[in-house]
């Protein structure tokens, strides 16, 4: 993990939302926010380019727009 602001802030900010769509899908049974939520919490640990930490917990969010259940 690279300590430099931006992926600390990337790490709270997408760890923070991974952890509401994970309790989201749990509460409600669903696999997809919960396995989601998942992925937004762990990915920051492991990869290094900033531009491709925003790319994909962006794209995460967006995957998490389209399997959410109302």
């Amino acid at each position: 993990m690279d300590f430099n602001p931006y992926s600390i802030l990337a790490g709270i900010v997408f760890g923070t939302l991974g952890w509401g769509a994970f309790s989201y899908g749990k509460r409600l049974e669903l696999w997809q926010p919960r396995a989601i939520g998942l992925g937004l919490m762990v990915y920051p640990y492991f990869i290094a380019n900033r531009w491709l930490l925003w790319l994909i917990g962006t794209g995460l969010l967006v995957l998490l727009w389209f399997f959410h259940d109302e």
